[in-house]
């Protein structure tokens, strides 16, 4: 029988704090923040990498790595193929989370909100400005279906590079972006002895309470 025992597998964290005095009151700012924070500081590839977690059909949570593209004091933005997994499952089911973990700074971000849909304009927006390789490979595939070997997508993609070597691609219909309109933040800071500082936003209306939960 396989079996690892990782009970040694740990370590102390002491980088960092979050107290009262240094927050931020709104949580978009203190996103922000830690942001630039970890981006300064180095060792994280991609520091724009999050998980975004759904319900899915079958009832069953699924989380997977997208890739932060905006964020604004309405909420975060990614892009995909509205037929995927994600995107019929966000149909379904608006209710999302997304989390960030950034181990160089031993900080995390949990935030839950609604997902919606961006308009056209945004979407044809964010298309327009990707590689031209990333704009094939969207028109390529049909995200999350099952299909016959890698060989089918590689020879669909050269097919379109030659169709649009001299032309502008255009974004596919059913891809776009969604924006995830946050009601509740919460900050993770690794801290000796694993007394973590958290701390949650809270969404009250149209203000943010602010409260201290135990590690």
């Amino acid at each position: 029988m396989l079996r690892d025992n990782l009970h040694d597998y740990r370590r102390n964290y002491k980088r960092g704090a979050l107290t009262e005095d240094t927050l931020d009151e709104n949580p978009f700012q203190q996103f922000r923040k830690w942001f630039y924070q970890v981006q300064e500081a180095g060792g994280v590839d991609e520091v724009n990498a999050m998980t975004l977690n759904t319900i899915e059909e079958d009832g069953f949570p699924r989380g997977r790595i997208v890739l932060l593209k905006k964020y604004d004091e309405n909420g975060f933005y990614f892009y995909t193929n509205y037929d995927s997994q994600k995107g019929k499952a966000i149909a379904a089911n608006p209710n999302v989370s997304l989390s960030f973990f950034w181990p160089n700074a031993e900080r995390q971000i949990i935030i839950k909100g609604n997902a919606k849909k961006t308009s056209e304009a945004d979407s044809e927006n964010y298309f327009s400005s990707r590689p031209k390789g990333s704009q094939l490979g969207a028109l390529v595939s049909d995200q999350s279906s099952v299909i016959k070997n890698r060989e089918v997508l590689e020879k669909e993609l050269s097919l379109l590079e030659e169709t649009y070597k001299n032309k502008e691609v255009p974004k596919p219909k059913n891809w776009g972006g969604f924006l995830v309109q946050p009601i509740e933040f919460e900050f993770w800071q690794g801290r000796p002895n694993r007394l973590h500082d958290r701390i949650r936003y809270r969404l009250n209306g149209v203000d943010w309470l602010i409260e201290r939960l135990a590690p």
